[in-house]
């Protein structure tokens, strides 16, 4: 059986594999992919503020809106390594949805929507 957890983790892999592959498809550097792939992390340092704090600007950092928006909007202005660095971002999320990461809570940085999936 399938819990909400597992299909959270499988669609963070099917949308890690698609970034890269779209990424690929544009021609993108691989070097530079795995040099910026963890740069959303730094959202962390929210954390050293207080939890409330980290948890708002992790979040607002791992959620799919902000990079689909820049990549949609990048894509119609015809700016490609803007769509590239959308496409790092999304492939971030989904690396992390992958391995277990989830949108955080105010409450601890473990407490997680997939930890209560």
């Amino acid at each position: 059986m399938l819990t909400p957890k597992m299909l959270l983790q499988i669609e963070g892999v099917a949308l890690l594999i698609g970034a890269i592959a779209m990424y690929a498809f544009l021609g993108g550097n691989g070097w530079l992919f795995l040099l910026l792939l963890l740069v959303p992390d730094v959202a962390m340092v929210g954390y050293m503020v207080n939890p409330k704090m980290g948890s708002q600007l992790y979040n607002l950092v791992h959620t799919y809106t902000l990079p689909l928006a820049l990549g949609l909007l990048a894509f119609w202005a015809g700016q490609t390594p803007l769509v590239l660095g959308a496409l790092i971002w999304l492939a971030h999320i989904g690396m992390d949805r992958m391995i277990g990461y989830g949108l955080k809570y105010p409450t601890a940085f473990k407490d997680t929507h997939l930890q209560r999936a």
